[in-house]
């Protein structure tokens, strides 16, 4: 992370401080961490929060009236497909991308400039080849532009870094997919991916929203075989589910604080039924708590992910119901909060026909609209919507 440097002026003469980022934000009371040059001290802590320092990348963007995006991956957005993608947001309702910064295996999806700090991380790929060309074709079309952050899923950094990762007896741990995770206890992943962050901010993204912020799935079976450093959680008191919830939590708030001075929002990818249990256990997720330190909660509640948690017993059938009675439980727990986020719901656009016969129906115009109006029915009015392959419906009412 490049340090910010200043003039402060004295009555003696000019002195050059240069300050550190901001500590991390798990401490409730302040935490001065002083640098002195001569009779002055900087508080760090503030300068991430002071609103003098704010960023400017050039390109202006509005929030919207409410958030209607989609999911955009780095080969699109670096693609031909790119321009037919603008074409459907600027002809509909849609408002707002979603788009691969650092995409699920841990690379950057364009590569940096030389002067960048991110070079020397040498994790770059040319898959979008002019990011800053595709942010002001969004900003004509007044395009809102989130960048996607995968954080802890990152196969590349923990084959680099084993050190960084969880280790099975002489490898990296995988799971069965064959994909690696990295250390949420380990402040040295987190500035990684913070300055992953801010670098996608300097570029003009205006929302940094943070994917894979957990633990493996099932991390509670595996947690007492892998090899792997607590490091400043080595001490905790707090059980391991708790530990894990801390981890990931202060991961969270430290980013946020971060980000403060380039004017960013910052939003966070959650498992659906993370609310409606206190946590998931082995994930490290606990959605009262996240949602405490972010802008934007956008739990993923695509149908065909469910079981019959709601008392549906084939939740990909209906599209409706699930995300109706979804929105309850999370207007309930939002509501709890002094100061809840925006709610922004990952939605479903896809046919999920691994589910097998009987239990799935191709998703299309319909099936979209109904998810979109389950939440509208229940006060929610931003959502985005999911395609791996960004092929989207076409016909639908993106205001039903």
């Amino acid at each position: 992370m490049k340090w910010i440097k200043w003039l402060v002026a004295s009555s003696v003469a000019l002195s050059v401080l240069s300050v550190p980022p901001a500590l991390a934000a798990e401490d409730e009371s302040p935490n001065f961490t002083p640098r002195t040059y001569g009779a002055i001290s900087v508080d760090t802590n503030l300068l991430a929060a002071s609103q003098l320092y704010k960023y400017d990348s050039g390109l202006s963007f509005e929030y919207p009236d409410a958030v209607r995006g989609i999911f955009v991956t780095a080969h699109s957005a670096g693609g031909e497909r790119f321009n037919t993608l603008v074409d459907l947001v600027d002809s509909t309702d849609l408002n707002a991308m979603v788009i691969d910064v650092k995409e699920d295996l841990g690379h950057l999806t364009y590569i940096p400039k030389s002067d960048s700090n991110l070079a020397k991380l040498d994790i770059g790929q040319p898959f979008i080849k002019d990011p800053r060309k595709v942010l002001e074709v969004l900003e004509e079309k007044e395009i809102y532009p989130i960048a996607r952050v995968v954080v802890f899923k990152d196969s590349v950094l923990a084959k680099k870094r084993p050190d960084l990762s969880f280790v099975a007896g002489d490898s990296v741990w995988k799971n069965g997919r064959g994909e690696s995770f990295v250390n949420p206890f380990l402040k040295e992943v987190w500035d990684y991916n913070v300055q992953i962050a801010i670098e996608a901010a300097k570029l003009g993204f205006k929302e940094i929203q943070f994917d894979y912020v957990r633990f493996p799935e099932g991390f509670e079976n595996k947690a007492d075989t892998l090899e792997y450093s607590m490091g400043e959680y080595e001490e905790s008191k707090l059980d391991p589910v708790q530990r894990r919830v801390e981890a990931v939590t202060n991961f969270v708030a430290y980013a946020r604080e971060q980000l403060k001075p380039y004017d960013v929002e910052v939003s966070v990818d959650i498992f659906g039924y993370s609310a409606t249990l206190p946590e998931a256990p082995g994930i490290g997720q606990n959605f009262s708590k996240i949602s405490e330190n972010v802008d934007v909660i956008s739990s993923m509640i695509y149908p065909s992910h469910w079981t019959s948690y709601f008392g549906i017993a084939k939740p990909d059938l209906e599209p409706y119901k699930l995300v109706s009675e979804y929105a309850k439980v999370e207007n309930k727990k939002l509501g709890e909060l002094k100061n809840p986020p925006t709610s922004r719901p990952w939605l479903q656009d896809f046919t999920a026909s691994y589910l097998g016969s009987g239990n799935y129906m191709k998703y299309g115009k319909a099936e979209v609209e109904a998810q979109i109006k389950a939440l509208n029915d229940n006060g929610i009015e931003e959502y985005l919507l999911w395609n791996a392959g960004n092929t989207y419906s076409k016909g639908v009412d993106y205001t039903p």
